[in-house]
């Protein structure tokens, strides 16, 4: 029995001493009593040093009063549970700890247990400061997004003005009234998605991703006829097909958006050595609507872009005009709404986008 005694006495001194943590007893008076290596190791004094000094002299000038609030808890009986403090090292380091203490009033001490939580604490400051920079920077975001939408309306606002001035039964040249009235067709479309900006800034939402039944070959003619200027300089051909899926549900903005970026694409990366052919048409595949888009462009290695052809601000072809955010665009819509998108393309050959709604 004696023999069993002096072996768990044995047996927990070494636990105490072999502790990673930190393990202590500290008493009323505000002293260390007992402390295992790993404060001292931790904090660089030796253990005569932290127990002939008062605990105070080590913490953090602006976590003495806490601990002090806490440490009088631990007198009237009360256990402390994840208190957090700094620490100063020997050598001036911060040091945070997360302490776990329980009173003894017989013996007028404190049983406590601590872990090293500095990295945690690094982690989490970082973590802060980013999300501060990120909503810093969404709101400088927004208020830009606000100022362009709000600025761009009152030009745009003013050439539909002149437009309805015009008196069309003037231009005898077919041609020309025509071209009239895309230019101010087109006029409307923007002067429509610049409120519709503007009202989703101002009610803090997304662009009204409400989702109803689309006429999927109306919105795509909508679309190619307010670019079909554009068209025309490239000598673009369309090959349509919708008979498969005529209709599918989505938000009708994401949607023109969708076409404005994919057509305004293939017109922008055609090839010069050959006319323009897009294709588009949709599928319905094991009951999954899809949507093709594709083209005869110039193409890229896909093996080589990959799916970063979809980042913000990427580019894979030397064009003047490109800015890398269409596609960024499109495939965030898709995304909004559980969709998704891929791409496969052949350098000189084409590229065919291929768009998978949520059935």
């Amino acid at each position: 029995m004696i023999r069993n005694i002096t072996h768990n006495k044995y047996s927990l001194e070494r636990f105490f001493s072999l502790s990673p943590d930190i393990i202590c007893i500290a008493g009323f008076d505000g002293y260390f009593k007992k402390i295992n290596p790993a404060l001292s190791n931790l904090l660089g004094y030796s253990k005569e040093e932290l127990l002939e000094n008062p605990i105070q002299n080590f913490i953090h000038d602006d976590d003495v009063l806490p601990t002090t609030i806490s440490i009088q808890a631990l007198k009237n009986n009360t256990p402390l549970v994840n208190f957090q403090n700094r620490y100063i090292t020997k050598n001036g380091d911060i040091v945070w700890l997360s302490w776990s203490s329980i009173p003894e009033d017989r013996e007028d001490v404190v049983y406590a247990i601590a872990k090293n939580i500095t990295h945690l604490k690094t982690v989490e400051n970082e973590r802060n400061n980013l999300l501060r920079n990120l909503t810093s920077l969404n709101s400088r975001l927004k208020k830009f997004s606000y100022m362009v939408s709000h600025d761009l309306r009152s030009p745009v606002s003013n050439i539909i003005s002149l437009f309805e001035l015009l008196d069309l039964s003037q231009v005898n040249d077919p041609d020309t009234r025509e071209n009239i009235e895309f230019i101010n067709e087109a006029n409307l479309e923007i002067k429509e998605t610049l409120n519709k900006y503007v009202d989703a800034i101002k009610c803090n939402k997304s662009i009204n991703a409400k989702v109803k039944p689309l006429h999927i070959e109306s919105i795509f003619l909508k679309v190619k006829n307010s670019i079909e200027e554009l068209s025309k300089k490239t000598n673009a051909s369309f090959e349509v097909d919708f008979t498969e899926l005529p209709y599918i549900n989505f938000n009708e903005f994401y949607l023109k958006s969708i076409f404005l970026n994919l057509i305004s694409n293939s017109l922008k990366f055609n090839n010069p050595n050959k006319p323009l052919i897009i294709t588009v048409k949709t599928n319905l595949i094991n009951n999954i609507p899809q949507l093709i888009f594709s083209d005869n462009g110039r193409g890229f290695d896909d093996k080589l872009v990959g799916g970063n052809i979809f980042k913000l601000h990427n580019t894979c072809n030397n064009v003047k005009d490109s800015k890398g955010i269409g596609l960024y665009l499109v495939k965030s819509y898709m995304d909004c709404l559980n969709g998704e998108i891929s791409v496969s393309s052949k350098l000189n050959i084409g590229t065919t986008f291929t768009l998978t709604f949520e059935n």
